[in-house]
């Protein structure tokens, strides 16, 4: 963090302010995340995206206490962050101006490496190494370079919180995550605050290869970009949590929040968090997770985190009803009558229809 700020007083900054906001982070933004299993194109786990809104925040927070008029960032004009720092401005501080001097330069990468370079500035990028690499509590993201091109295979220079297949353990790690509506809050027995639990299991998970997300994204601004992702905390989190759901949640409830789950992900990829939208959905998801408590155990090895159990005090699965054993209590007398009030319009259509 020194570094960081060091960096923006020789860009000519009169102050440098650093913020640790990771328990904001857990806590305001990664929870809603995890509640509502938001997986962009049902891949990505919204690294990026979950922390604009934040980040735009303590820009709006720092500018009023500075008497400032107005924010900047340094996006070019291709990318998504743009929308998600200006729009999020114009939600919380319709007011300000905000200002995009990369953008308005016409600048690209090598340009903004040459014009560091010029001013004896220090960037962790080289023009043989020309990774945008973005990273915070929830996953690490790279693009730029070679992985512009989406035929070709990664570097393993890329990653930094996953370990390659060849060199993770060959045994099998299990770990157990204890939830409480929704949230994670213990590991293994353990209770911890979220972003401890989520840097932990990050870290356990990337010990064995998990979360790497190697995708092509549909970006806000209508082009398609190869991306790279290292999420091992957020995969591993995001499945136990929805398999307890599965155990837990109502089958009406569960089927209509997961038409919308791929809704809420893509109103954070957009930019639009403090919305009426985002506002209403996130109340509809916390209903859904008043019974979404207990224990799930993952199973970690070689690239990848599954479900090896689960349990809660509030599951809905009946064994009696659900055993085919001695002890089934299921009244299989009613099924014929269900099966043929339920294949009645299909019975129909097929004699009066079905020849068409």
């Amino acid at each position: 963090m020194d570094r960081v700020r060091q960096r923006a007083l020789d860009c000519g900054a009169v102050e440098s302010v650093v913020v640790d906001a990771r328990s904001e982070f857990a806590d305001e933004f990664v929870a809603p995340a995890i509640a509502a299993n938001a997986l962009y194109m049902g891949k990505y786990p919204l690294v990026s995206a979950l922390s604009r809104p934040l980040i735009t925040r303590h820009l709006v927070r720092v500018a009023r206490e500075t008497g400032a008029a107005a924010i900047g960032h340094g996006c070019t004009g291709k990318g998504n962050d743009q929308v998600r720092f200006e729009v999020t401005a114009m939600a919380i501080a319709p007011d300000m101006t905000v200002e995009a001097p990369i953008r308005e330069w016409g600048m690209n990468r090598d340009g903004a490496i040459a014009w560091a370079e010029e001013r004896g500035i220090p960037v962790p990028v080289r023009r043989d190494s020309p990774y945008s690499i973005d990273e915070n509590l929830w996953g690490r993201t790279a693009e730029c370079g070679i992985l512009e091109d989406p035929w070709a295979a990664p570097p393993e220079e890329v990653y930094e919180r996953s370990a390659a297949l060849a060199d993770a353990p060959d045994e099998v790690e299990q770990v157990v995550v204890a939830f409480d509506r929704g949230l994670p809050v213990a590991l293994d027995g353990k209770e911890l605050d979220l972003a401890r639990l989520v840097a932990e299991i990050d870290r356990r998970a990337g010990a064995h290869g998990v979360g790497r997300i190697d995708m092509v994204e549909d970006r806000l601004v209508g082009i398609k970009s190869r991306e790279i992702y290292e999420c091992p905390g957020a995969l591993a989190l995001l499945t136990a949590h929805r398999d307890l759901e599965d155990l837990c949640v109502e089958q009406e409830l569960a089927q209509d929040k997961r038409g919308l789950e791929g809704r809420y992900a893509q109103l954070i990829y957009n930019g639009l968090w403090f919305t009426p939208l985002k506002r209403a959905l996130d109340s509809f998801i916390a209903v859904s997770q008043e019974p979404v408590s207990g224990e799930v155990r993952m199973a970690l090895h070689k690239g990848s985190a599954w479900v090896a159990g689960r349990r809660s005090p509030h599951s809905l699965y009946d064994h009696d009803l659900a055993t085919y054993d001695a002890s089934d209590r299921f009244d299989h007398r009613q099924a014929e009558g269900f099966v043929k009030l339920w294949g009645l319009p299909t019975k129909v259509w097929a004699r009066r229809q079905g020849s068409l």
